[in-house]
């Protein structure tokens, strides 16, 4: 119902995608081919669909020229250049570790401190006195009312209270 009145105050053409496509805001719609494999460094996938880098500058279509040649003639520098054209990172690279947890924990200390400063906040200042009938006294005088009273003789209280010799049962 919500959405029907936004329709309706806003107007259909505003929501349609369907005018980026038209051709009616020219230049705005970037329409991507997702049917193209993409790169991504993962260590459940060492080997990605595609190389890292598609368009390869006249040093690197060289390297891979040279690449289709015996490997015993490259130089590290180019094996590794070589590399480096088809991946983003060893895996040694992907493996290491981060030091993330340690944005993470703070953020965590902060959000348990900020929600402590709003409690102690509240008790202070928007919550009243605590009720006299939390007090340990109340209490002592409510549960004498309910044995004097005898109520639930048979699964409460009352059961576990011995009305001759006026103490607990064992």
């Amino acid at each position: 119902m919500l959405a029907a009145r936004v329709l309706r105050l806003v107007g259909k053409r505003a929501i349609s995608t369907s005018v980026c496509v038209r051709g009616g805001h020219a230049g705005v719609a970037k329409v991507e081919e997702y049917t193209l494999p993409a790169y991504f460094d993962l260590r459940e996938n060492p080997l990605p669909d595609i190389s890292y880098v598609q368009n390869l500058s006249p040093e690197q279509a060289s390297l891979k020229e040279k690449e289709k040649g015996s490997w015993a003639a490259l130089s590290d520098e180019e094996k590794i250049a070589l590399y480096r054209i088809s991946f983003k990172q060893s895996f040694a690279e992907m493996t290491r570790g981060s030091s993330e947890w340690k944005t993470v924990v703070a953020g965590m200390f902060f959000v348990v401190g900020f929600t402590g400063l709003i409690v102690l906040w509240q008790r202070m200042f928007v919550y009243g006195p605590v009720p006299r009938t939390f007090d340990a006294e109340y209490k002592e005088k409510e549960l004498q009312r309910v044995l004097d009273m005898r109520m639930n003789p048979v699964e409460g209280f009352g059961s576990k209270w011995d009305y001759e010799n006026k103490q607990w049962k064992k």
